[in-house]
């Protein structure tokens, strides 16, 4: 088995391994199966059918990724790109949820086309180091600050003061830190499964002092796709007014999955020793092949989801471990009850502790060259500030070749950077801001 087609030994990880590390990633992430449903609700897409679109296409892109691509990321739905079509696109802009699909739809044609003419895999290759470290750092925080978000710890303020202080004498908040402290100390005593086994005694514990209930059933049958199932309008969607949507579309998808594939494969020690993943539109075709099933399902853009790095913290090294996930993701259409039934104080200290795990790669940039420094830096503060990815990798795309122009230097830009800031400045230009 060690030599089988996941190539567990060429990895140095074993089959007990891989599973933990493909549930962890599954536990830290299936938040989604009831997030993504309640904000896409608000698009008017019903959210029982939405459920069941958002686990198939989660399933599905990460069953691709571990038998196609062999890496252990898992994709699902992407938050902020949920977010957006439903608040932006749909309430604000007032386009119906089909047309919106339908945007997705051509984005993730768009994105297969692209990746197979290896046009993703050049620009991905084409971004400088000191970037690529920047987004390992950048995300890290951008989980950390989720973290601290979902398990109350950090709260929304006021105007003047965006975020304070939670309410940190709540049990709720008191479990999430009794959760984070045994992570750190099982990760110090050198425990392997330290975060999953932490989630299971925090869930446990949020059970026994009737913080949440317990799970009333364990199985239940899956409502029908049928509401949503193939009503995307790929018509609709090819008008000029709809342009600034499907680049806005492309541009949070592109950049949100490089950042991810870059940021967790350098935590996962996948990157060869120029900074870039090999082989990597492999893993760029599954998220971009379940982006085009998802829209036909009836969910948002997919891609490869930050919560891997959990699940590469355990342990997980190759796609065995994405298969795994995928399982336990088809196991959720018949257990989301059970599933459903970890709390944001349970998994929340998960994504903090990641986030702090995910910050070493930031000690590699030059502080020393402000040409190199300013764009790392904007990319990783940006990330978090704005909470969206895609808004600090692009600042970073437009920044470094300025700098590197106004400094004398603009041949030490890839030709591939030039193209990502002129999409990045389109971005900008055409973003529905407001």
């Amino acid at each position: 088995m060690s030599d089988g087609p996941f190539r567990l030994s060429h990895y140095n990880t074993t089959v007990r391994q891989e599973i933990l590390g493909g549930v962890t990633t599954f536990i830290t992430m299936a938040y989604i199966i009831i997030v993504n449903p309640a904000i896409l609700e608000a698009a008017g897409i019903p959210r029982g059918p939405s459920m069941v679109a958002t686990i198939l296409a989660a399933a599905f892109g990460t069953l691709v990724m571990g038998l196609y691509a062999n890496r252990p990321f898992a994709i699902a739905p992407y938050m902020g790109e949920n977010a957006f079509i439903a608040f932006t696109v749909v309430k604000v802009l007032g386009y119906s949820w089909q047309t919106a699909l339908g945007a997705i739809f051509i984005g993730g044609v768009l994105f297969t086309i692209l990746t197979v003419l290896r046009m993703r895999s050049w620009l991905a290759n084409s971004i400088p180091q000191g970037l690529k470290f920047s987004f390992a750092a950048g995300i890290g925080l951008f989980l950390t600050f989720i973290g601290l978000n979902e398990t109350g710890l950090v709260t929304l303020g006021a105007p003047g003061a965006p975020v304070k202080l939670g309410q940190v004498t709540g049990l709720p908040v008191l479990l999430a830190v009794f959760c984070f402290l045994l992570m750190g100390v099982l990760l110090i005593w050198k425990v392997r499964g330290a975060l999953l086994l932490s989630i299971l005694v925090a869930t446990l514990a949020a059970i026994i002092f009737k913080v949440v209930p317990a799970p009333e059933r364990i199985v239940s049958l899956p409502p029908s796709l049928g509401p949503i199932f193939l009503k995307l309008d790929i018509l609709g969607a090819l008008t000029w007014g709809f342009f600034a949507v499907i680049l806005t579309v492309f541009v949070m998808d592109f950049v949100d999955t490089m950042g991810t594939l870059i940021g967790v494969s350098a935590r996962a020690g996948l990157l060869d020793e120029n900074g870039n993943l090999p082989q990597i539109e492999k893993p760029m075709l599954a998220d971009s092949l379940a982006t085009v099933v998802g829209s036909l399902l009836g969910t948002t853009t997919t891609g490869t989801y930050i919560e891997s790095a959990a699940g590469i913290e355990a342990g997980a090294r190759t796609g065995l471990s994405a298969v795994v996930t995928a399982v336990m993701f088809l196991l959720a259409l018949f257990l989301a009850p059970l599933f459903t039934a970890v709390p944001p104080l349970a998994y929340g200290p998960a994504l903090i502790v990641v986030g702090l795990l995910m910050l070493s790669p930031i000690a590699m940039i030059k502080f020393e060259d402000y040409t190199e420094l300013i764009p790392a830096f904007m990319t990783v503060v940006l990330m978090s500030f704005t909470y969206n990815i895609g808004v600090g990798m692009t600042a970073g795309f437009v920044l470094y070749p300025f700098f590197k122009l106004v400094s004398g230097r603009a041949r030490e830009v890839h030709p591939g950077m030039w193209v990502l800031g002129a999409l990045s400045l389109l971005f900008y230009i055409f973003y529905p801001y407001g």
